[in-house]
């Protein structure tokens, strides 16, 4: 029976604004990205989200992004090292002092939208994030696109990369995402997205519109703020009962 690790975006919401379903997800997952303030996410919302991991036995991960609440983090901005690493390290430390003062721990760091994307190809960003990441705690391990260059700028830094692939996005040739931008960048159907599931656990391949690639992944996304992400982990978990695969925390 193979085994993986799922995650999800979680702690979204800001103020009155409701994104997602993290009372529902969080039981049918094994790992949890939660927003840290700068796209979604405010202190209350971080507080209960962080009680509702602890709760369900969910590994916790912050989920920064660059300041940009307005476009939910999904916007490239330009900021200056010195200032991308104060604005990484202000949203971790955050996460990590609630998770702390709740008797919990924060065991890795996966940046969020643009900031995501940027650092798998921008290795000067990419060094940027780690190191700021290190400042905090050396203990600390980054998510992110499994096959990118960040891997290999992860392994230059020495801290542990977490291989991640996506269940609800389609890939390009080059094993990239297809930007939210194009059209059908999101697989929109549930049996779509346990195909690329099981696809990517079994055989370690995910189909692109010019054929299959390799993928080897160690946790497997799942978007919280996907109206089907309820829809397609209760599939998932169907495969358990099925024992076609096992649900289980990546190791650091």
């Amino acid at each position: 029976m193979k085994e993986i690790d799922f995650n999800c975006d979680v702690g979204e919401s800001y103020g009155n604004f409701k994104v997602g379903n993290d009372e529902a997800l969080m039981p049918l997952i094994s790992s949890c990205n939660i927003a840290c303030g700068f796209h979604g996410g405010d202190p209350l919302t971080i507080e209960k989200t962080v009680k509702l991991a602890l709760n369900n036995n969910v590994q916790i991960g912050a989920h920064p992004s660059y300041p940009d609440l307005m476009g939910f983090g999904r916007r490239y901005i330009q900021l200056p090292i010195d200032e991308l690493q104060a604005v990484v390290k202000y949203q971790i430390s955050s996460l990590k002092g609630i998770t702390e003062s709740l008797g919990g721990k924060l065991s890795y760091v996966k940046p969020h939208g643009a900031l995501y994307n940027s650092i798998a190809n921008n290795e000067e960003e990419a060094i940027a994030v780690i190191e700021a990441i290190l400042m905090l705690d050396e203990d600390l391990a980054i998510m992110g696109l499994a096959g990118s260059k960040l891997e290999n700028t992860a392994q230059k830094k020495n801290i542990k990369f977490i291989k991640e692939g996506f269940a609800d996005r389609n890939y390009l040739p080059n094993g990239n995402l297809a930007p939210r931008s194009e059209e059908d960048s999101v697989i929109s159907s549930v049996e779509e997205t346990v195909a690329q599931i099981l696809g990517i656990v079994e055989k370690g391949k995910v189909k692109t519109a010019e054929g299959e690639i390799d993928l080897y992944v160690d946790s497997i996304c799942i978007h919280g703020d996907n109206p089907l992400a309820i829809e397609i982990l209760q599939e998932v978990h169907n495969l358990v009962h099925q024992q076609q695969l096992s649900i289980k925390k990546f190791t650091i």
